[in-house]
């Protein structure tokens, strides 16, 4: 599976984030949701559609809660951090077990159980998650900046001068 995403500052970002007040986290909350739902359902229309359990096994946790057994996405995925400002887009659930060997195929192998001994040619990989994830990856990142921005200014604004 795909290494999770790491952020730079994360811990410094995290004591920021901390003071600001609760209008200003729920626009960067906000900010933040838009952009899951936004690449969620541009995975969506990605991903492949031979039954529709997959394309509807694509969901967006908010708190850092990841759907159990969902294959894609919940690399990285903590318990560290905000609950209110932390979102996790993953696909793959109980019923739809098999996202990852989609998203990255599988290589030819002997089969196990039921069809024991019988040979499996492998299967071509068919990205729907993780190249929508990096297409989108930089207007995320812009939309997150303008949301602290507007937030800071608010707070700076509202406290009446300071130090």
């Amino acid at each position: 599976m795909a290494k999770g995403v790491k952020t730079s500052g994360r811990s410094a970002l995290l004591r920021k984030l901390a003071l600001l007040p609760d209008a200003a986290r729920q626009a960067i909350g906000k900010a933040i949701g838009e952009s899951a739902e936004e690449i969620a359902a541009a995975q969506r229309r990605q991903a492949p559609k031979r039954t529709g359990a997959l394309e509807k096994s694509i969901v967006v946790s908010r708190g850092g809660a990841v759907p159990k057994y969902a294959s894609v996405g919940r690399a990285g995925a903590t318990d560290k951090g905000d609950p209110e400002l932390t979102v996790i887009v993953s696909a793959g659930n109980s019923a739809v077990r098999y996202a990852h060997l989609v998203e990255f195929g599988t290589a030819p192998h002997e089969n196990k159980g039921l069809y024991e001994g019988s040979q499996h040619p492998g299967a071509k990989a068919k990205p729907f998650f993780f190249p929508v994830y990096r297409a989108y990856r930089k207007r995320v990142k812009s939309r997150m900046t303008r949301a602290t921005k507007k937030a800071a200014r608010a707070v700076a604004a509202s406290s009446g001068g300071g130090e």
